[in-house]
């Protein structure tokens, strides 16, 4: 396995169902080139003539991963088929049996009335379903032997001419600067038309080939599922991206049995993607929105989930839960939108600590503003669970008097607070909370981080 920005590289000797369960990526392509980056400081009928070289230089990789790619997807194409089969037999044993069944439960009703005709209805059952058995084997053979046809027409479309193509493209840095992705992908596609002789297809296209040209690499390859890994099937309506809402309840090290809260819950894709993978854990979800806790709940019927997971009405910075209640915490945290960066947030992960037990794990996604906000703590040297200070005069500050149980202020100098600055800054943010894993992710056209903090002591007074 290598892993770089935005791509994982691995060996693997997988079927496409085990490949499908791929979890936390977006696409899936089978790699016919990796490279060092192109030098873009060249002129550009240089840079050009060097892109065709990913095709002309190595014509036999290209074939080789062609002739993988069609063995999977043939291979797929089989175990669908005989997965039809065996659920067509089953129909079929099921049926033969209702008939018996429903014959017996006759014959014992006319036992009473006409005993002589048992022996009689009896052999006619025998007969039919000996002429039902032999029918299926015949039929079944008959499959058998069409599904063998299909498998030699499959072999036989190894001859690459039939192919039909289109090339995607994406530029970065300072490639992406000396050319467009629309120029690389006319150079891309007539070098393959002439070396291969395949015909483009911009529309319906039998291979996708993808072309990512950056400062780091050269990468060529070909999508393994016409559908991205990231679209679930089993959600109706997408929320947060479904790879993200995986990775978040990955992070968090979910055990059987668990209380895990999403008290931001939105269309529920976060529960879907956990329950979906950790099914033996109580789920809650929350949201003041009528229409998001709509949505999730059309979500989890589609998904056969409903039973799964439980949906609050409640505000996040009032949970009807008890202190220290709650094993995970998992949230995408609004960037903006409905919560302003100020007091909002710091209520959230006040009650988020609150409801949390010592020992717990929280996993977050923030926006860059949110994270860096809770990260740096020399911004406000006031940590979350003390009020907001401000200046009344030139040199005097104020801050909150632990002592005092009515929560008023007193006037302290500066001096005092240059002694306690050190202490202060040292302070998480989250006060019991403590970081320990945090990761930048993208969503397109934003980045975000993934955060993850355990609640090291209570929170309580």
């Amino acid at each position: 396995v290598e892993y770089i920005s935005g791509k994982v590289f691995f060996t693997t000797c997988s079927d496409l169902n085990m490949l499908k369960k791929l979890k936390s990526a977006e696409r899936l392509f089978l790699l016919i080139k990796k490279q060092f980056p192109l030098i873009s400081s060249v002129s550009k009928g240089k840079l050009l003539n060097e892109m065709q070289r990913l095709i002309n230089e190595d014509p036999g990789n290209w074939l080789n991963a062609i002739s993988i790619w069609k063995n999977l997807l043939e291979l797929d194409a089989k175990k669908e088929k005989l997965s039809q089969r065996d659920d067509n037999q089953l129909k079929r044993k099921v049926g033969e049996n209702e008939i018996i069944i429903a014959k017996k439960l006759k014959i014992e009703q006319m036992q009473k009335i006409e005993e002589n005709r048992d022996c009689q209805l009896e052999k006619q059952i025998e007969e039919e379903t000996l002429e039902q058995r032999d029918f299926t084997t015949k039929s079944e053979n008959f499959q058998e032997e069409e599904f063998r046809n299909d498998i030699e027409k499959a072999i036989d479309t190894h001859n690459q001419k039939d192919l039909t193509f289109r090339v995607s493209c994406r530029c970065s840095g300072t490639i992406g600067k000396a050319l467009t992705a629309q120029e690389v992908g006319r150079v891309i596609g007539i070098a393959v038309m002439k070396h291969f002789g395949w015909k483009a297809d911009l529309r319906n296209p039998k291979l996708e080939i993808f072309i990512h040209l950056n400062d780091v690499y050269s990468v060529v390859g070909i999508p393994v599922f016409r559908v991205p890994l990231a679209s679930r099937a089993y959600i109706k309506t997408a929320g947060l991206r479904s790879t993200i809402a995986w990775a978040m309840a990955s992070l968090a090290d979910i055990k059987a049995g668990a209380f895990v809260l999403d008290p931001m819950c939105g269309l529920g894709t976060i529960l879907l993607e956990a329950a979906k993978e950790w099914p033996d854990v109580y789920y809650v979800g929350a949201d003041v929105s009528d229409s998001q806790l709509l949505g999730t709940w059309d979500n989890l019927k589609a998904a056969g989930l409903e039973d799964k997971i439980e949906l609050l009405k409640v505000s996040v910075i009032e949970l009807p839960l008890p202190s220290e209640s709650v094993d995970i915490i998992i949230s995408d945290i609004p960037f903006g939108k409905k919560f302003k960066l100020g007091k909002d947030i710091k209520s959230i992960l006040q009650e988020m600590e609150r409801v949390l037990h010592v020992g717990g794990t929280i996993v977050l996604l923030l926006s860059e503003d949110h994270h860096r906000r809770l990260t740096d703590c020399k911004e406000s040297s006031i940590p979350f669970n003390s009020k907001d200070s401000h200046t009344d005069e030139p040199g005097i500050k104020k801050c909150l008097n632990p002592e005092e149980k009515t929560g008023a202020s007193k006037i302290v100098s500066t001096s005092f607070e240059a002694r306690n600055h050190e202490f202060l800054d040292r302070m998480s943010p989250f006060g019991s909370l403590v970081p320990v894993e945090c990761y930048k992710v993208s969503l397109g056209k934003t980045d975000a981080f993934i955060c993850k903090y355990e609640k090291s002591h209570s929170s309580g007074l």
